[in-house]
């Protein structure tokens, strides 16, 4: 076994070699890290009720204003943990959903859809949906599982500041306000005056618990006119929020103060939270004279009232009870190493050298998008799009959007901050295999949109998505290029076969021996017809490039090669082309005239992915004909990082930087680095952005950036 693993591993990195692939190096340089970093801080005087700084851990995260808390605007406090699911309806299980039945190419198939996203596919190919009744009960196990669970917003924590006369401040009695996130080393200071008095507060996030910490100076404290509050709402099932939580059935819940212990040195308070079945705890501790007492009036409403200058705090969130040795100033010192450390780690680049002003500006998207995923993207699930700051899609994430989520990590030399939320393959593994089986195929087939509890979130799109489907082969390959081991090969080869297993055994044969992926399918930019696409583009790519890599994959690991995996990928159909230009899917009408929208997705079959089936000339056709015809006002996101990728990789190097600074409002940046690009704060423009640029800065194909641009950087990984 140990000389067929080293034949095997000889023979990969030669592939690699041929194909550019070998892991290097790029462009070293001794960059002054700090000084690029910190020449982006975001200083404000004001923060729109769109727009909170954040400052977090990765698993946990906590939105504030100008007052370094939620005092004034109840934005969010999260965690990936953290979920919520109402009652079932009375006498509706999960079960009573057995989801829809689609006849396509001789075979009957249970797809997870309901009725409701189905009926304009039923309606148009009624021969296709054999009895398309739901009982009563189905439809609210359907609808029930829609909503359920829900990402939670754990609590708002704020501080209540009172005049000498007993008015109780309004974000109007703010005064001279400045706040600095200070992103080198991960927390906010704030400093302001209300009623006339200056306060400052230092805001930050312990670095391996989820606590939210903070130091306070100003005379308020001393005179008894400054309290901190808490105050813990309901879940909440609504599909888009950007305020969280229910704050109107303080019966449906319990929030109980277990235990609180103080002297005049500190002390420490416990609330145990119970929403129906969910719970979880809240436990302060503070440093200095100060009392934690219930609300009189509000069940839910908890203050922390201290005595003398300077005072500090911290809340812990957690499922299980915290214990109560929390230290605040060495979780200080902690956590500015932790980001430090961040920040010295893995790749860099600097533009401020460059000439052109629009390098400035991308440099401080790079920036503050490394700060955003660090914050809320390294945690022990996938986010959803709005990551940790708000709810989208019901709090739940997306597997086709784990890509964007995180492929850059690791893209930036930082793969282990990925680790965490990848596991989501390992634990959904056994569920993506009951799927596919329960449909009539091998291997596993990956869910769409789900949250902790893995179950699919009914609906036709969801049921019938499949680009998703190669991603954990994507990132085992990069897992692979990073650490190229046995260890790596073994961790990695069951996720890696089953799912090519069922990329082998979802086309469709036709008489020529051909193999066609075909409907019911929903392709990436989910606008074309369920019921009739074939072959689209983007996936037959992929399709090619997982199913290669895994049978690299056995010859890695000295196993015999899968005969099937082998004729699939040898006999599957090419990637359709019209006019001398490839297109969305085969048979496609009006592409460039009315489908010229939404996910340009045939861009990344050579750019994202490295081009297996790929005409370079034909694909060259194909970028200058969506550059200049496309409706960059109809996109996502992440749909101009994934072309700024396909320029690169055509040498168009003017072009990939026009992508990353495109002035569609689909693809805008605040000034905390929050990306435009979906119907909430989008996350995956941030981690394309990221991806991009990594590609520009590995060296590419055709080298680094613009030629007058004068770059530095280090620390890169070659890319694929």
């Amino acid at each position: 076994m140990k000389i067929l693993f080293s034949i095997g591993k000889t023979i990969f990195m030669a592939v690699c070699l041929l194909l550019g692939s070998k892991q290097i190096i790029a462009g070293e340089q001794n960059i002054n890290r700090r000084a690029v970093v910190e020449r982006h801080n975001p200083v404000l005087n004001q923060i729109r009720k769109e727009s909170p700084s954040q400052v977090g851990n990765g698993e946990f995260a906590f939105s504030f204003d100008i007052t370094g808390l939620q005092s004034f605007i109840p934005f969010n406090t999260m965690a990936h943990w953290a979920w919520h699911s109402d009652p079932l309806p009375d006498g509706v299980k999960e079960s009573d959903f057995n989801g829809l039945r689609i006849k396509a190419f001789g075979k009957t198939r249970v797809y997870p859809s309901d009725l409701d996203s189905a009926q304009k596919a039923i309606k148009k190919y009624p021969d296709s949906f054999p009895n398309p009744v739901f009982s009563e009960k189905e439809k609210l196990a359907a609808r029930w599982l829609k909503e359920n669970p829900h990402a939670l917003n754990l609590g708002r924590i704020g501080f209540e500041f009172v005049s000498e006369n007993g008015k109780i401040a309004e974000l109007s009695d703010i005064s001279d306000a400045s706040q600095t996130l200070k992103l080198f080393d991960g927390y906010a200071e704030s400093v302001f005056k209300v009623f006339g008095t200056p306060v400052r507060t230092i805001t930050f996030v312990h670095p391996k618990r989820d606590a939210l910490c903070v130091k306070v100076e100003s005379p308020l404290i001393k005179s008894g006119r400054l309290k901190v509050f808490v105050e813990f709402p309901y879940g909440d099932s609504r599909d888009r929020a950007f305020f969280i939580g229910r704050w109107d059935v303080p019966s449906k819940h319990n929030s109980i103060l277990e235990e609180e212990k103080s002297d005049e040195n500190g002390g420490t308070a416990l609330v145990k939270r119970t929403l129906d079945s969910d719970k979880y705890f809240a436990r302060f501790s503070w440093k200095g004279s100060a009392s934690f007492n219930a609300d009189k009036s509000n069940p839910h409403r908890f203050y922390l009232a201290p005595s003398g200058d300077v005072f500090s705090f911290a809340c812990e969130f957690s499922p299980d009870i915290p214990s109560a040795n929390l230290n605040i100033e060495s979780a200080f010192s902690e956590s500015v190493e932790q980001w430090n450390s961040y920040w010295l780690s893995g790749a860099a680049v600097d533009f401020g050298a460059t000439k052109d002003p629009r390098a400035f500006e991308l440099e401080r998207r790079i920036v503050l998008s490394q700060y955003l995923m660090r914050v809320q993207e390294c945690g022990s699930l996938p986010p959803q799009e709005s990551g940790l700051l708000s709810n989208s899609w019901h709090g739940k994430f997306h597997y086709e959007m784990i890509f964007w989520h995180a492929a850059h990590f690791g893209a930036w030399g930082r793969r282990q901050l990925a680790e965490k939320q990848l596991g989501v393959y390992f634990d959904a593994l056994s569920g993506a295999k009951k799927r596919a089986q329960m449909q009539g195929y091998s291997g596993a087939r990956w869910f769409k949109c789900s949250g902790n509890t893995f179950t699919e979130w009914p609906h036709i799109i969801h049921a019938t998505l499949i680009w998703q489907q190669p991603h954990p082969i994507w990132f085992a390959r990069q897992a692979y290029m990073l650490n190229p081991s046995k260890e790596t090969l073994e961790k990695y080869s069951e996720i890696v076969f089953e799912t090519a297993e069922f990329m082998a055994s979802f086309p469709y044969k036709d008489s020529s021996g051909k193999y066609n992926l075909v409907y019911p399918l929903t392709v990436v930019s989910e606008n074309c017809d369920v019921l009739s696409t074939v072959n689209p583009a983007f996936e037959l790519g992929y399709w090619r490039y997982g199913l290669r890599v895994a049978l690299e994959w056995q010859s890695l690991m000295g196993l015999p090669e899968n005969k099937k995996w082998r004729e699939v990928l040898d006999n599957l159909a090419p990637i359709p082309v019209e006019d001398g230009v490839y297109i969305t899917h085969e048979g496609i009408k009006d592409m460039w005239t009315k489908m010229n929208f939404e996910h340009p997705a045939l861009s990344g079959i050579y750019g994202v992915l490295p081009g297996d089936g790929v005409d370079r000339k034909i694909f060259a056709r194909t970028i200058n004909k969506i550059l200049s015809e496309w409706n960059f006002d109809r996109v996502w996101g992440w749909d101009f990082p994934m072309l700024s990728m396909a320029c690169s990789r055509l040498g168009m190097k003017d072009r990939a930087i026009d992508m990353l600074l495109h002035s569609s409002k689909n693809f805008m940046f605040d000034e905390h680095g929050i990306a435009t690009g979906g119907p909430c704060p989008y996350f995956p423009s941030n981690g394309g952005l990221l991806l991009a640029v990594a590609y520009m800065a590995s060296g590419g194909d055709s080298g680094l950036f613009p030629d007058s641009w004068n770059v530095k950087a280090e620390g890169f990984p070659k890319f694929e």
